[in-house]
């Protein structure tokens, strides 16, 4: 009764006592320890990714190593280039975007004052308070702008700051932006040219909002493309062909690749397309589908591979995840017989 509950409150503010009067350290059991540990985390890759030698990112002007060197039309891709990352070769895409098409506009959290990864860099400044601006800290209001402003004929690039913070849209997204030109019909309004920008992925510690790669959720979303560059050079074709394009489209950016990709990217406009994989390099034995960053650790497992075991492998990027490119990726497996994804 109530002496015993008395009782067990004495005993508890007894224990108290003598902890916070002790001098040793409090040693707190085992499970605890382990979740609020301050040791540096020991995991690490087996293999580093160099990005300064890898074959997937064009060192000179002559292009990466490896790769669909066609796509980009000759005069653009013999022409000048630029050193840049990837975050730089975003920018410049919507720079080029924004100067040809007066309908464009780029608006999410922190986006005048060029983004928290820069890819917004200098565009209030050239292009003004109308076409670059903030938004509150609301991502439904921020797709369900989006959505409206594509709905009126603009062409609007919306910035969810962390793909993390995707899911309070996911109405937004799912029931209007990706049906809207279902649901309307006959009446041709639709948000086909919307575009999402999306940093995702893990980069040092970003905890449980940093670091999340939700791009999985939408594959299954008819109605809007779903699209990973790799490199700078993809990143600037594919983004112009998303803005360009009367399909709505979520273009995810590995926030990993943001600095740590650098290569030399055509200056000129230029489009890669959607929805079309590029075979990267040909092989025999078995064939290895990915996108965006781990792209570079596949080609380090493909080099082992080869040189080891003398397994020929064709490697696959999908660059659009969804709807993805069924013809290159069938082609590729009829010839290996085997696929790893």
């Amino acid at each position: 009764g109530r002496l015993g509950v008395h009782i067990m409150k004495r005993q508890a503010v007894c224990q108290l006592r003598r902890i916070a009067a002790s001098s040793r350290p409090i040693l707190l059991p085992l499970q605890i320890a382990r979740a609020y540990s301050t040791h540096p985390p020991q995991a690490r890759l087996n293999k580093p990714i160099d990005y300064s030698e890898t074959q997937l990112l064009a060192h000179s002007s002559k292009g990466p190593a490896l790769g669909n060197h066609n796509e980009i039309p000759p005069e653009v891709r013999n022409g000048a280039t630029r050193k840049m990352n990837l975050f730089q070769a975003i920018n410049d895409a919507l720079g080029i975007a924004l100067a040809e098409d007066d309908s464009v506009v780029v608006f999410g959290e922190d986006v005048a004052f060029g983004g928290v990864f820069r890819c917004t860099m200098k565009l209030a400044e050239t292009y003004g308070a109308e076409r670059i601006f903030n938004t509150p800290l609301t991502e439904q209001g921020i797709m369900g702008f989006g959505i409206g402003l594509a709905a009126q004929g603009m062409r609007p690039v919306a910035e969810i700051q962390f793909a993390d913070y995707v899911f309070p849209a996911f109405d937004q997204i799912v029931n209007e932006g990706a049906k809207l030109r279902y649901r309307e019909g006959a009446t041709g309004v639709h948000a086909g040219s919307l575009t999402v920008r999306m940093p995702c992925g893990g980069v040092g510690h970003g905890g449980l909002y940093h670091s999340q790669s939700p791009e999985s959720l939408f594959t299954h979303v008819p109605g809007f493309r779903v699209v990973m560059p790799r490199s700078p050079i993809q990143a600037k074709g594919l983004l112009l062909s998303a803005i360009r394009s009367n399909d709505p489209v979520l273009f995810m950016e590995p926030k990993i690749l943001y600095r740590a990709a650098v290569e030399q990217v055509p200056e000129a406009a230029y489009e890669l397309p959607l929805s079309k994989a590029e075979v990267v390099k040909g092989g025999e034995d078995i064939t290895i589908i990915s996108y965006g960053q781990p792209m570079y650790t596949c080609l380090s497992a493909i080099q082992k591979a080869e040189e080891d075991l003398g397994i020929s492998c064709e490697l696959i990027d999908l660059r659009t995840v969804y709807p993805w490119d069924k013809e290159t990726v069938f082609a590729s497996v009829r010839k290996t017989g085997r696929v790893l994804v």
